[in-house]
């Protein structure tokens, strides 16, 4: 009597999501090949070489839930960039058309409300407006999109979008930024990974699902449904205008601004990380979400007239430019009547598991690419664990 060898799990996309999957498989004692088709690992964590360390779109690492002390424990986070006191002060919010310090009372009042009170059946703006009015309703689901990426966050269920504006308006605040941009926590991880003996291939694209072993693809859903034939793989996210803008440095500039008149974000990310740029100069990053008959050049021009408002003279002061849309790269969104449990399944059945941010796993926004390489992970290992019976000689 001899025993088969392990048979191999394959995981396919280092992102997040993949990188988590296969660490924790290999932890568990399984033999693992990771498959990544870039030349970098991250996903939508990748960060730019430089000059200006860029990430691809906007990121934060939120502190309540069970990925942080996974990371943390294998001390993969690495060095934090703290907001200095001083910037908290220059949070500014549009609302009514001019910038003001303070939310309105109605958006306070609707934040007592805990996420169970939320019905998932209701759209939250409907919801909203009955407890606090619709002014203060639709403040509310415009400042959620800073969580969301969504055009129109009042559409969605009540009790997803309130979730998410309670983290996002938490304090102290949960949000955390790794120094160096998501990109250095990625090769951290990538690194861990090889470690704990995964066999890495970079810049290598899986075209076939491999025959042998349990695989995980941990890849976007468009990406995964070409991939694995199943038409089934499909969930609504967000669409999303990006314009990230270097400015030369000037005084008392704005660490961030919500919009609370229609759904948009800008932030200075080197106002917690000046090394994202060079001396002298602020990175800053705006998303605005757009409709599906909305382009690209509509949200910038959004972003501008908030810029306007909020960096003066920033157009005199840019040294560098550049824009993007974010489409279907922003996690999911769940629908009135929906929860995360309708999302497609971790389990594909035939060996094929499933990991990334808009799968069936509770979290906001990476924390779902987390929970579910994890479960995608412990689900692999034991359908190896299930093949290896004794083979006779």
């Amino acid at each position: 009597m001899k025993t088969k060898s392990k048979p191999r799990i394959t995981v396919i996309g280092a992102g997040l999501a993949g990188l988590t999957a296969a660490i924790t498989a290999a932890e568990a004692g399984a033999r693992v090949t990771l498959y990544e088709a870039h030349q970098t690992p991250g996903g939508r964590a990748r960060t730019d070489a430089g000059p200006y360390r860029t990430n691809d779109g906007p990121h934060a690492l939120y502190s309540g839930g069970p990925h942080w002390s996974w990371l943390a424990r294998r001390g993969l986070i690495g060095p934090l960039a703290p907001l200095p006191p001083r910037e908290v002060t220059r949070l500014r919010l549009h609302h009514r058309g001019t910038l003001r310090r303070t939310p309105p009372l109605s958006l306070l009042r609707l934040l007592r409300r805990t996420p169970e009170q939320a019905p998932v059946d209701r759209d939250f703006l409907s919801w909203a407006t009955g407890q606090v009015g619709e002014d203060g309703a639709r403040a509310a689901a415009n400042h959620a999109a800073v969580a969301l990426f969504h055009h129109d966050p009042g559409s969605l269920s009540a009790t997803f979008v309130h979730a998410r504006l309670r983290r996002a308006t938490k304090l102290p605040p949960e949000a955390r930024y790794v120094r160096g941009g998501w990109g250095s926590m990625a090769e951290r991880m990538l690194a861990h990974a090889w470690n704990n003996g995964v066999r890495i291939e970079i810049g290598a694209r899986v075209r076939t699902l491999p025959e042998d072993g349990p695989v995980i693809v941990a890849t976007s859903l468009d990406a995964a449904r070409r991939l694995t034939g199943d038409d089934g793989l499909r969930w609504d996210s967000g669409r999303t205008a990006l314009l990230d803008l270097a400015l030369r440095s000037r005084r008392g500039d704005l660490f961030a601004i919500s919009d609370l008149d229609a759904p948009g974000w800008i932030e200075r990310f080197t106002a917690q990380d000046p090394g994202l740029a060079p001396e002298g100069e602020q990175l800053v990053q705006a998303q605005f979400p757009i409709a599906p008959g909305e382009s690209k050049a509509d949200g910038v021009a959004r972003a501008e007239r908030l810029l306007d408002l909020g960096f003066p003279d920033w157009r005199a002061r840019t040294t560098w430019r550049r824009t993007s849309v974010a489409n279907g790269r922003t996690g999911a969104v769940d629908p009135p009547g929906t929860t995360w449990r309708d999302r497609p399944r971790v389990d594909r059945g035939d060996g094929v598991f499933l990991a990334g941010d808009q799968v069936a796993a509770p979290g906001v926004l990476s924390e779902v690419s987390f929970n579910s390489g994890i479960e995608a992970a412990m689900l692999a290992v034991r359908a190896v664990n299930r093949r290896l019976v004794p083979a006779r000689v």
